[in-house]
């Protein structure tokens, strides 16, 4: 007699085969690659630093136009553009590996937790030998009484 028949889902399985997923194991193709270069130059510091130099070049002509319109054009056109891609890109570079930091973390500690489950199951499943047993005794010592009821 079995009190719970435990049925692990397929899925655990598989899972213990791989490993959590990767950045690296997307297939990007020639222009991700290509992609994924430019961005790993163009998000640097040092990219901003160039980038903010190289926007020097234009203000000596900004400023000597004395028109608001061309200086806030190369404010926002040249040098907020120019300077903060590369820093923002930066910041996501930061943001992306805590995200795959704690993602990696979190699928970690799923796996504990599936750990302790099936520790919870056998757990269970010992437990539910014992009751077997005892329910077993328990029948047999009532039939023992009751043969012996029977003949008194």
């Amino acid at each position: 007699m079995e009190i719970f028949n435990y049925i692990p889902h397929p899925h655990i399985e598989q899972r213990k085969m791989e490993a959590p997923p990767t950045v690296a194991d997307e297939r990007i193709g020639l222009n991700g690659k290509i992609g994924a270069f430019i961005t790993k130059i163009v998000g640097t510091m040092w990219a901003g630093y160039i980038f903010f130099l190289l926007t020097l070049v234009s203000l000596p002509a900004a400023i000597a136009s004395k028109s608001a319109i061309v200086i806030i054009s190369w404010i926002a056109q040249t040098f907020l553009q120019l300077v903060l891609l590369p820093i923002i890109i930066v910041g996501q570079n930061i943001q992306g590996k805590a995200a795959d930091k704690r993602a990696i973390l979190t699928y970690q500690d799923a796996e504990s937790i599936l750990h302790e489950c099936q520790q919870l199951q056998e757990h269970l499943k010992s437990q539910d030998d014992i009751l077997v047993k005892i329910i077993s005794d328990a029948k047999s010592i009532e039939t023992d009484l009751k043969a012996k009821s029977d003949n008194a």
